[in-house]
């Protein structure tokens, strides 16, 4: 199933994830994909608020990873700086996304092959300045 929005705002952006982050449940993975600025960090921000957590969320490009406790545990990544799928070879990020908690992943196509194919794919497009096309795909059951 895909689901189409279109967002003009931030808090726009940020209700449609927080929406996503109220029904996420245990192994949930949501692969994020848009260009720099499309809106990554703010879904992120958003499923973290959905599922309870009041901790600021930020962007992990630095540490790679966040975790964060809410009534599930978020596994936030930013996979910008990842140059290749072989230097995921060391940092076994399949332990979290297999595991009961739910992962956000940002940049995901920099993840290559790695991800499972039951995700919940998050595609930002600039439709405009100010306009997002926002398309949610989830796996088929």
């Amino acid at each position: 199933m895909k689901r189409i929005f279109s967002s003009h705002t931030h808090e726009k952006t940020f209700e449609i994830a927080k929406n996503l982050g109220k029904t996420a449940g245990k192994g949930d993975i949501f692969a994020l994909y848009g260009d720099l600025g499309s809106g990554k960090t703010v879904m992120a921000k958003g499923i973290a608020s959905g599922m309870g957590i009041k901790e600021e969320v930020t962007s992990p490009t630095f540490n790679l990873l966040e975790v964060y406790d809410g009534r599930l545990t978020l596994y936030h990544f930013d996979l910008y700086r990842i140059e290749s799928e072989k230097e995921l070879d060391m940092l076994f990020f399949e332990e979290y996304w297999e595991g009961d908690g739910v992962s956000v992943i940002e940049w995901a196509e920099r993840a290559g092959t790695r991800l499972p194919e039951r995700i919940i794919r998050v595609g930002l497009e600039y439709v405009d300045e100010t306009t997002r096309r926002i398309s949610i795909e989830y796996p088929d059951d």
